[in-house]
């Protein structure tokens, strides 16, 4: 009963006052905020957030989350799973938190001591890569110079590098290392340009890729060696290498030495892989451990954070040793906080906390209490503002003329099936898929809104049947009142032009359920469906706008304002009344008195316009008789009511601009008499609404009737025009509609209806094509991008044309100290932080 209560109607909120104890004060904030049912006030906000008591404490857990925040990082870039166990652990006393912060400290230690050590392992083990390349690879060089010596001759390179009459053999030095491949190019250009061409190079790429232990990339790297002649340009070359941070490594010249060397560097690099796989096996064993824990510890450092947060939000009672604190409680729950309360001194030992509740003029939270049902569609409220504190909640109503009002211009069975048919399968999937944390905000919005996806596609599944309408194509269920006149070669030709007037094609009775399928091979199909949905979107759009204003009428009632009733909500009705719902009970008269020709009674072919008999009530003109054949007229005595109706209606508006500036004036008038009367002193109101209106109206020192009129007036052309503009706004239902069924009828005919007139073998082929081409362009634009629309025209009616009626929109919303809260936001703000 409390929360349908609080579903119509925010919760009674109290604002109260808590004394605690400084030793209970944690465990009693530890307890609240698994409660989760307690907004606290600030009552230090002119106090900077570091001068607060409790800094220290909140600067120690924002280093154990910076922590725990690298064993995470260490912990998912080893691929290592982060169990999820769904235990909620109860935020640890004050005291455990030093053992907290030793075995994080001991964890961060030994984490980072074995990637230090791990890292220079690497960078070892990659110089010797390194050298066994450099040393295989120079190998070959060697062999090619020593091959040429041998047989006599120079080479090229001992041409380049000695002058012309050099004789005897030649002493060269060279330099040898590794480089990244990429800057080879731009390494042998500039060798050539500093050195003048006197410098030989040679290079050759290492096929297999190597790490980098810094970044821990893979990167692929060559081997050069450097022939030259002289010291001078020795030095050049290694600030080449230097500058392209080329790696050098001694290679010997001598064959033997290099044979050693190589022998040596495979005996090392034997060794480094058995600790490498040694520190690496430990390190993975740490995080593994820390693996099955370190959520439990990310969830008792939030709690403790958020605790000792709240707490800074706390007043110092010096005489007692205690903290004050003031917050807002649901009335319905006060029990339940107090004995949260209970449970926390009981668990600190100290004396009970008192809880004392306060009188405010201050203007409480607003406190709805929804489920997994009616909170997608308390969102969709509160985005456009949140509910003054007891006022009427618009979000009970828009659970059924939300997904009706989308379902009038989304009316097809076909997108309807498809629409449910996501909608429920991810209500089906609901625990799995909301288990699976992600940060898809398309994904996140979609699931969020499930259960108004699913009622969308129901309610479009059953105007798409009064339509008739499936993927722009209609159900023959009960057979059809025109086939009486027509035969099949009528009714596959393109000229078929139904007339409801004409009885030898009409039996005259209606259909049994939604519209004759017949009209969707019509040619005048569209002026038909112009007409019918033209005239629904109106009906449905005055009887919403109505129901927006009797709304009205129990928040005036609730916060006890009667004037607001005699001077707003009864001339609002009777305008809305005398000039609307009269449009939509002639829109019933016509369909209900006169068939498709007219009224048979006094000429088959007349009629009359709605649109023109409106448009000469509001202009008080009378119809000229054309005649005795034909009346302009639906019933006796309809200009004389029209005329009535019209006066009225124009009466609310002074009615609406003056009544209540005028009653307020005299209100104030009185009330100055009555001051004067005891003397000066003022006279105490009892009750709210209206006296409190009049009361502060008092206040002033001088009575500004302007302002009050200027005030009145604005709300009163609002309503007056606006009555107009949402009026024709409700054509939106019609438009869309229409769009609707043209856009699938299209991709009909241009898409589909290509496979299915195309005979033989190779239409079998081209329309299992084409249907997945239209498949995917029926869900891309019909259900997805129409939807998107529809969804949205459907809000804007909701938000302006009905809620504008009754729903203020300005209070704030009450956000309650509770863990789950905490928890849900820390663990979607990821591990970057």
């Amino acid at each position: 009963m409390t929360t349908m209560g609080s579903l119509f109607r925010s919760e009674e909120m109290a604002l109260c006052q808590l004394f605690l104890q400084s030793e209970s004060a944690y465990t009693c904030v530890s307890e609240l905020g698994e409660l989760g049912l307690v907004q606290f006030r600030d009552l230090n906000p002119d106090v900077n957030a570091f001068q607060r008591k409790f800094v220290n404490e909140v600067r120690r857990c924002d280093e154990m989350e910076r922590k725990l925040r690298y064993l995470e990082r260490e912990i998912r870039k080893d691929g290592i799973p982060v169990l999820d166990t769904g235990e909620n652990p109860e935020a640890p006393m004050p005291r455990e938190m030093i053992d907290l912060e030793v075995k994080f400290e001991k964890l961060e230690n030994e984490l980072k001591e074995v990637n230090s050590n791990a890292e220079a392992l690497k960078r070892n083990y990659l110089e010797l890569t390194e050298l066994k390349h450099i040393l295989k690879k120079t190998q070959v060089f060697f062999d090619e110079r020593e091959g040429s010596l041998e047989s006599g001759g120079q080479t090229s390179l001992t041409q380049n590098l000695l002058p012309e009459d050099s004789k005897g053999p030649i002493q060269l030095g060279f330099v040898a290392g590794v480089i990244l491949r990429e800057r080879i190019p731009a390494f042998e250009r500039m060798l050539w340009r500093a050195c003048r061409g006197n410098v030989f190079l040679r290079q050759a790429e290492i096929s297999e890729p190597l790490e980098d232990p810094a970044t821990g990339e893979q990167v692929y790297k060559s081997v050069f060696i450097i022939f030259f002649q002289g010291d001078h340009l020795k030095m050049r070359v290694k600030k080449i290498c230097e500058g392209f941070r080329a790696t050098m490594y001694p290679c010997p010249e001598a064959p033997a030495d290099r044979r050693e060397m190589a022998m040596g560097v495979k005996t090392r690099l034997d060794d480094l892989n058995t600790v490498l796989s040694q520190t690496q096996d430990h390190r993975h064993r740490v995080l593994v451990s820390a693996a099955r824990d370190i959520r439990a510890w990310m969830m008792k450092v939030w709690k403790i954070k958020s605790i000792y947060h709240t707490l800074n939000m706390f007043n110092l009672d010096v005489i007692q040793n205690g903290l004050i604190a003031e917050c807002w409680i649901p009335v319905a729950n006060l029990e339940d906080v107090q004995l949260a309360l209970r449970r926390g001194t009981e668990k600190s030992g100290s004396l009970p906390a008192i809880l004392n509740r306060l009188s405010t003029q201050e203007s409480p939270p607003t406190f709805h209490r929804t489920n997994k049902f009616t909170k997608a569609f308390q969102t969709l409220i509160d985005s456009y503002g949140v509910a003054n504190y007891r006022e009427i909640n618009p979000a009970p109503y828009t659970i059924i003329t939300f997904p009706f009002l989308f379902a009038i211009m989304f009316g097809d069975f076909g997108h309807g099936i498809i629409m449910a048919l996501f909608g429920a399968w991810m209500v089906w999937r609901e625990k799995p898929l909301s288990a699976k944390k992600t940060d898809n905000e398309i994904w996140n919005i979609f699931f969020g809104g499930r259960y108004i996806i699913l009622l969308m596609g129901v309610f479009s599944m059953y105007t798409g049947l009064i339509y008739n309408d499936v993927f722009s194509k209609a159900f023959n269920i009960f057979g059809s009142s025109w086939h009486p006149a027509f035969n099949n070669s009528v009714l596959m030709s393109k000229e078929l032009t139904l007339d409801p007037g004409n009885k030898e094609q009409y039996d005259q009775y209606p259909y049994p359920f939604g519209l004759d399928p017949m009209w969707q091979i019509a040619n005048n199909k569209i002026n038909f469906y112009n007409s019918y949905k033209m005239k629904i979107s109106i009906i449905f759009g005055v009887i919403h706008m109505l129901f927006g204003v009797i709304l009205s009428v129990w928040n005036h009632r609730f916060f006890n304002r009667p004037m607001s009733i005699y001077c707003e909500f009864i001339p609002q009705l009777l305008f809305l009344c005398c000039l609307f719902l009269y449009l939509i009970l002639l829109v019933f008269h016509k369909w209900t008195w006169y068939g498709a020709g007219g009224d048979p009674s006094v000429s088959p072919n007349c009629a009359p316009s709605i649109l023109i008999t409106f448009i000469n009530m509001v202009l008080v003109k009378p119809y000229e008789e054309p005649g005795p054949v034909c009346s302009y007229y639906m019933f006796a005595g309809q200009f004389g009511l029209q005329r009535f109706l019209l006066i009225v209606a124009l009466l609310c508006v002074p009615w609406m601009l003056c009544a209540k500036p005028f009653l307020l004036h005299r209100m104030h008038k009185q009330r100055t008499i009555m001051m004067q009367a005891n003397g000066g002193e003022g006279v105490v109101e009892e009750g709210g609404g209206d006296a409190a209106a009049a009361a502060a109206v008092a206040t002033a020192e001088e009575h500004d009737m302007g302002e009050v009129m200027i005030h009145q007036g604005i709300h009163t052309i609002e309503y007056v025009l606006g009555s107009v503009s949402h009026t024709a706004s409700y054509l939106r239902l019609w438009a869309l509609s229409l769009a609707h069924a043209q856009l699938s009828e299209v991709l009909w005919q241009m898409v589909l209806r290509i496979g299915l007139t195309t005979s033989g073998l190779a239409g079998g082929f081209l329309t299992y094509a084409i249907f997945a081409v239209w498949a995917f362009l029926t869900v891309a634009i019909l259900v997805l991008m129409e939807g998107l629309s529809a969804f949205l025209h459907t809000l804007r009616l909701h938000w302006v044309e009905f809620q504008s009626k009754f729903y203020g929109g300005t209070g704030y919303a009450f956000v309650p100290f509770a863990f789950e809260t905490i928890l849900d936001q820390a663990e979607n703000a990821g591990p970057e932080q």
